[in-house]
């Protein structure tokens, strides 16, 4: 009998010393990362404002509906003023295309267009010198229209590149057809007619199509420029160069106000390529308030790029309790920043694995972090080492083991 029991309590003893050991799965605890404020604009009183982003389509908040980021004082068509040089350059250079540097054919000027020279003095515009049987080459002609803001230029290049203003009336319409602009109206191609109207959605696509034109995206950003038989001629846009802004037009009409139709290019720390963002502002009581809020405005969508921080390296996110008692904490390998817009909220998932035994450092998992389309995983290690148990909780706890 004794023998039997001996025997018994031998395999017993076996078994619980030796039975492998079960593994324990750790808990995380949670991580909360402090949403940012949402993104503010700028709300100018009485005026109509559109703006857009391009570059950031990874934070889908700054697409916004139709491609407008954030607009202000409504869809309707207003007066553009000079705006409508930039409208009648897109359609010169549909008939007559440039490159970025290209200077083009020659024009020569006759007597009918230095008597624009005139006509637009009368009208109060702002003219540039134009002398009989002078030439000038395409590229200077529409510089002096879109860098000077000349209206006798803008009728003359016009009038050279399709006849006359009626056959310049029915290429500016097919061209706004062909691009899709139904709700803007230009009746002649300078602006100084108030019928020549736009809505903020379709100068935000107006400027885009100025940008992607390589002639007119070289203009717009240059501050100065010798012409030839003119001599240095200047941009009329004074917030050129600030905060990013590469163009691209001003406008002023007694009866509608100021005008900005703008473009700048940013960057944001974080990002790989540039932001792109163009703009529009009507209706402002002069220029210099117009400008004021498009660099408010761009300062608003720079400031909505942000860095938030998730976890810090070493920082405690959960813990392993084993059977026996044995504990350790899981911990962040490494500190994690991660880029967001506005008050884009950031998600995570976790994995954290089962542990037998293992020693301090031993990884055991990770979270992964995401706001919009970025992602970033953070590696999770044990901080502390987890042992087995001792004999005596071995014999005393054969359930847990066998």
């Amino acid at each position: 009998m004794f023998a039997v029991v001996a025997a018994s309590a031998g395999a017993y003893l076996s078994l619980t010393l030796l039975a492998p050991v079960p593994a324990t799965t750790g808990t995380l605890r949670a991580v909360t990362v402090e949403p940012r404020t949402a993104v503010a604009f700028p709300v100018p009183f009485a005026l109509a404002t559109a703006v857009s982003v391009t570059g950031a389509e990874e934070f889908p908040g700054t697409v916004g509906e139709g491609g407008i980021l954030h607009a202000t004082g409504g869809n309707e068509p207003r007066p553009i003023a000079s705006i409508s040089k930039v409208v009648t350059a897109l359609v010169v250079l549909s008939a007559k295309p440039l490159g970025e540097t290209d200077a083009g054919p020659t024009l020569t000027f006759a007597k009918s267009d230095n008597d624009l020279y005139d006509k637009y003095y009368l009208l109060g515009a702002t003219i540039e010198r134009m002398k009989i049987g002078s030439s000038m080459s395409e590229r200077d002609a529409l510089a002096m229209m879109l860098l000077a803001s000349a209206s006798n230029y803008a009728e003359a290049v016009s009038t050279w590149a399709f006849g006359s203003p009626a056959a310049t009336r029915r290429a500016t319409d097919a061209w706004l057809a062909a691009n899709g602009l139904a709700s803007t109206t230009i009746v002649e191609p300078t602006g100084i007619d108030p019928r020549n109207t736009s809505t903020p959605t379709d100068l935000i696509a107006i400027a885009r199509l100025a940008m992607a034109n390589p002639a007119v995206a070289a203009l717009v950003r240059t501050p100065q420029l010798d012409v030839p038989g003119i001599g240095a001629i200047h941009n009329r846009n004074p917030v050129l160069g600030a905060d990013g802004i590469n163009g691209i037009k001003t406008g002023t009409l007694d009866e509608a106000g100021a005008c900005l139709l703008y473009s700048a290019v940013i960057d944001v720390p974080g990002l790989d390529t540039p932001v792109t963002i163009v703009g529009i502002v009507l209706g402002s009581s002069d220029g210099a308030m117009a400008g004021s809020v498009a660099r408010d405005t761009i300062a608003t969508i720079r400031g909505g790029f942000h860095t938030v921080a998730l976890v810090t390296t070493g920082q405690e996110v959960g813990d392993y309790l084993t059977q026996w008692d044995d504990t350790a904490r899981v911990a962040a390998s490494k500190g994690a920043t991660l880029l967001t817009w506005s008050d884009m909220p950031v998600t995570h998932t976790e994995s954290i694995d089962p542990v037998v035994t293992a020693r301090d450092g031993t990884g055991v998992g990770g979270m992964t972090f995401t706001a919009g389309t970025r992602t970033v995983t953070v590696p999770l290690e044990l901080s502390g080492a987890i042992d087995g148990p001792g004999g005596w909780w071995r014999i005393g706890h054969p359930g847990a083991l066998l």
